[in-house]
């Protein structure tokens, strides 16, 4: 007769052994979740800093490195809110683009020149919540609604300044725009463009992972049917995370404007969108919603801003800088579907 305690034996270390390997790839998951895409930003560093003889580890680089992430980061900030609810918000470009003009507009005035910023800021939240509540109300899809409001607020962006550029050399809070914070005098200082985007990227954390509609947001993008029937407004949510996006824009339009002294409703927030949604997909958020993280946008947003910055300090042309950021985003479309197909099989 066979030995079954023996047979027993001997497939104890077997069943051991592939729990074991289970473990280990289950941890390594966690841990390239956790890393996201830090290490191809650390990657991207160092190749730029031996490709360009040791220019890119300078201060004055790595300032001008935080300014060019600072804009795509807040307006990737709000496109985080939209594409974690499934959606897209194409239209925030021109949104930047229109409320840079309506606050410089409104700097020129004597008497209200001191409320250009508020009112950048809300002129973003107006086309914001005018977006969601199409979509959220009229159930129109995201992609048509954004994509007509693309066109639509470029046009009223170029009537706000009569299609022409609008200067302001003496706007108020200048500061924000060229202006650094100083963490260690003579030594260590932070621009205060990098500051606002570091503490809109921390408020938004907070919403996200620290309250109730935080929660929603992720509901509405894992099953919008599923959280209607939970009880989850679903169209209150919707019209919050638009308008959060409308509102991140025109806060971008203020630091733009506050940058360059000037706003073309032509020229200023062209494509735009495209580099928030790069760094929102590239930062790990799923664009069939409900997975992703506001730190990974970060992530997202800094290794645009390094392979722009890196491509010029190397000598790349103009043209190829547009093919290989092309290259980008179709690479962060691709890698969100493994992404998916990963999930599927796990």
């Amino acid at each position: 007769m066979p030995d079954n305690g023996a047979a027993e034996v001997k497939s104890a270390p077997t069943t051991t052994n592939g729990a074991a390997a289970e473990t280990r790839r289950q941890r390594m998951r966690v841990l390239i979740s956790a890393l996201g895409m830090l290490p191809v930003l650390l990657i991207l560093c160092i190749g730029f800093h031996f490709l360009s003889e040791g220019r890119f580890f300078t201060g004055q680089n790595l300032g001008i490195v935080l300014q060019q992430a600072a804009v795509n980061t807040v307006l990737a900030a709000g496109m985080t809110f939209v594409i974690l609810t499934g959606g897209i918000d194409l239209s925030v470009g021109s949104i930047l683009a229109a409320s840079a003009m309506a606050g410089l507009t409104l700097s020129k005035l004597p008497e209200l020149g001191m409320l250009w910023l508020p009112a950048s800021v809300l002129t973003g939240l107006g086309f914001g919540i005018v977006n969601g509540a199409l979509i959220a109300l009229l159930r129109l899809p995201p992609f048509i609604v954004t994509l007509g409001s693309l066109t639509a607020v470029r046009g009223l962006a170029r009537l706000l300044g009569a299609d022409t550029t609008v200067f302001n050399p003496s706007i108020p809070y200048a500061f924000i725009g060229n202006g650094s914070l100083t963490l260690v005098p003579g030594v260590a200082s932070i621009p205060w463009l990098s500051v606002i985007a570091l503490l809109v990227i921390v408020i938004s954390w907070l919403v996200l992972r620290r309250t109730v509609l935080g929660v929603h947001i992720y509901a509405v993008g894992g099953n919008e049917s599923a959280a209607r029937l939970a009880g989850i407004k679903v169209w209150a949510v919707l019209i919050f995370v638009y308008g959060i996006s409308g509102l991140f824009a025109g806060l971008g339009g203020a630091m733009q404007a506050a940058r360059l002294y000037a706003a073309n409703g032509l020229q200023l927030g062209q494509s735009y969108e495209l580099d928030a949604i790069t760094a929102v997909i590239l930062g790990g958020t799923s664009f069939v919603g409900g997975i992703g993280s506001i730190w990974g946008t970060l992530v997202g947003a800094l290794i645009i801003a390094v392979l722009s910055n890196g491509l010029i300090l190397v000598g790349v042309s103009d043209i190829w800088q547009y093919v290989i950021k092309g290259l980008v985003i179709i690479g962060a479309v691709a890698l969100d579907r493994y992404r998916l197909q990963g999930s599927a099989r796990t």
